[in-house]
């Protein structure tokens, strides 16, 4: 099968794929949080790096010999993929889960906003600015830590790249090899911090068993729906699927971590979402899917 193209209708498989991709990953973030008070942010981190990478090389059974030319961008790929989940789990320790994701997706936003020649489109910067400006409490939105939002934004950084490595990972390794590799160098980058910060609480048997959730539910299963569903979907509709992600964090951290959302808190997450999903639609230099 080929690339499809920008026209192809969105089939009812690959809209599942990336609606359970953002479930999945937003249910194992909001459990993460029940072990951040026994081996903290860093040690859950490892831990779910750790089984991520077993069970997707379990899964995708790569060659660690990897050619010359690849090496390059799985390695940038590992070291995305170990930031972006740091300094994600690093802010959801100090605000809420839904404000944390919103934060986070100004990454997949500003690759959007970068990659389109049209000056039209940043007037949808301006409309995520206005929601940041909320969450801030620049306009009565609640007070939040600030190295909450340093870490949330820390993130974006890290997520903008994942997206832009994950286009050259598809195309020049081998998919689901790539990233089983690079998320065994994200253990390998996670590890010297999370052994710290988790010290022996890491071989308990009932972390072990949650930790164990948490790295299927949120790095194994998403990213193998994520990298499936960019097969069969235009770049632009995956684009536009994802931001609903902040709406579907602030959901999960409502019913299961019991985080209330104000209305400044809700006008402001549906700023950015509408901004992220505007301009990820209209930019017409998107990353086309990857290649199969």
């Amino acid at each position: 099968m080929g690339v499809p193209s920008q026209q192809q209708s969105p089939t009812p498989t690959a809209i599942a794929m990336v609606l359970g991709s953002i479930l999945s990953i937003q249910v194992g973030s909001a459990i993460a949080v029940s072990l951040f008070s026994d081996i903290g942010a860093s040690g859950v981190v490892f831990m779910r790096a750790l089984v991520s990478a077993v069970l997707l090389v379990a899964i995708w059974r790569p060659d660690f010999r990897i050619p010359k030319s690849d090496r390059k961008v799985i390695l940038l790929f590992g070291i995305a993929l170990a930031g972006v989940n740091l300094f994600f789990y690093e802010s959801i320790d100090r605000i809420p889960l839904g404000t944390a994701v919103t934060f986070e997706f100004l990454g997949p936003l500003t690759v959007a906003l970068i990659t389109s020649p049209r000056r039209r489109d940043w007037l949808w910067a301006a409309l995520a600015a206005a929601g940041i400006l909320l969450l801030t409490g620049g306009l009565g939105g609640d007070d939040l830590d600030p190295v909450g939002v340093g870490c949330a934004l820390l993130a974006a950084c890290f997520w903008g790249a994942y997206i832009m490595l994950g286009k050259s990972l598809g195309q020049q390794a081998a998919g689901g090899k790539g990233l089983a590799v690079a998320m065994t160098i994200a253990a390998i980058l996670t590890a010297p911090t999370g052994i710290i910060d988790g010290g022996m609480e890491l071989f308990d048997p009932t972390i072990i068993l949650i930790g164990i959730g948490v790295g299927i539910l949120s790095s194994a299963v998403p990213f193998s729906l994520e990298l499936e569903a960019m097969r069969r979907l235009p770049s632009n509709v995956f684009g536009v699927m994802m931001s609903i992600e902040p709406a579907v964090a602030a959901m999960v951290g409502f019913l299961l971590l019991d985080q209330g959302v104000v209305p400044t808190e809700i006008v402001a997450i549906g700023l950015v979402i509408t901004a992220s999903a505007g301009a990820i639609w209209s930019s017409s230099n998107v990353p086309p899917p990857i290649e199969t």
